[in-house]
């Protein structure tokens, strides 16, 4: 297989991080996520797209969805951060699984369901997302239902009209009404253990007072529906800057269920190419240093997960290898909860093109 050493590599990492769950829910002690007995919980999970066009996990239509969450938990993650779209629950919640892929043209999809999960093709979107969660739950597999976007699509840009409270796509009052719903739809399904409230703010209209105002609001609301799930708040700029947190703090009364989120990607700090013309122990000392003041420091009384991470998988060059070595470090050593971008090998639909390749898929998985 093309790239196996680095395929052991990341399977390696998982098995030292792992860790099994002894009982549900979820919640927080200071930095570190614990379970009922107040035992540490490592999260260590992968991210499984279901926020585009079709609003369907992706690759449902090539293998069997116990064969998938099964292939999964071998590999050895314990939780997969499962993506969702809001407009999915408030918009389009009865349109059926089958139809949905009729109106994106996607007849060869739909006909792929047949052999592999029949069962998804005359159901309703949320039924779909209701049967990978329970098949989670089957497998002892945890879930982190992340609220990727609003308008079922690729994420993300600038400019893609889901970046920020406000933005042509992002009704708050409809974001809080599609928390409330899956919140209120996960209830008792143990194995989701957390809901992220929204993936990577970012845009020209992000500002910091309607960050407090909206994610204490979406935490308050999510809360308030299902008080046994961890409540997962993102920064800004693509989810890599908590900073403000510094000088005022998110007071919000969720309990001990609160945990906050960063991305990390080889642009994320400074150029990709950073990472071949600069000395690598001095890049990797900045990234890590860049790591903590912006978003590290929240472990000093609180949780964070780093629930978006990767490296493009067909393009294995000299800086790729760098930053993932680097980032790996960086985990280990402060002992990270994390998820590995991505499981998916394609999308069915993305942006205007259909079958694409998904470059940061991990290739031991579909």
């Amino acid at each position: 297989m093309k790239g196996k050493p680095l395929c052991l590599m990341l399977l390696l990492v998982v098995s030292l991080f792992a860790s099994h769950c002894s009982s549900l829910p979820l919640s927080t002690n200071k930095r570190w996520i614990v379970d009922e007995s107040g035992k540490r919980v490592k999260l260590h999970c992968v991210n499984w797209s279901s926020h585009l066009n079709s609003m369907l996990g992706e690759g449902l239509d090539i293998i069997h969805l116990k064969d998938l969450v099964a292939e999964i938990k071998k590999i050895g993650f314990n939780c997969v951060r499962y993506t969702w779209a809001t407009h999915m629950f408030t918009r389009y919640s009865t349109h059926k699984v089958g139809q949905t892929l009729n109106s994106l043209k996607l007849p060869g999809i739909r006909l792929g369901l047949r052999p592999y999960n029949p069962f998804l093709e005359n159901a309703t979107l949320v039924e779909a997302f209701d049967a990978v969660n329970d098949e989670f739950g089957k497998q002892g597999v945890m879930v982190l239902a992340d609220n990727h976007v609003s308008d079922p699509k690729w994420c993300c840009d600038d400019n893609d009209g889901n970046g920020f409270f406000g933005d042509q796509h992002f009704n708050p009052e409809e974001w809080l009404q599609g928390l409330s719903m899956v919140a209120n739809r996960v209830k008792g399904k143990s194995q989701v253990v957390a809901i992220g409230l929204r993936n990577e703010l970012r845009g020209p209209s992000q500002n910091e007072s309607d960050w407090y105002k909206y994610m204490s609001q979406g935490a308050t609301r999510v809360h308030e529906a299902n008080p046994n799930v961890l409540v997962s708040v993102s920064g800004l700029n693509y989810d890599t800057d908590l900073s403000f947190l510094k000088t005022r703090p998110l007071n919000v009364e969720v309990g001990n269920k609160l945990v906050y989120e960063v991305h990390s990607s080889a642009w994320s700090s400074g150029s990709p190419s950073d990472w071949i013309e600069q000395p690598v122990n001095k890049k990797c000392e900045s990234v890590m240093k860049g790591l903590n003041d912006k978003a590290g420091f929240v472990m000093n009384g609180a949780a964070l997960v780093m629930s978006e991470f990767g490296m493009d998988m067909t393009n294995r060059d000299e800086k790729n290898h760098r930053f993932l070595s680097c980032i790996l470090a960086y985990l280990a050593g402060v002992g990270l909860d994390w998820a590995l971008w991505a499981a998916q090998g394609g999308y069915y639909v993305r942006e205007q093109d259909k079958i694409v390749d998904e470059l940061w898929h991990m290739d031991v998985l579909i």
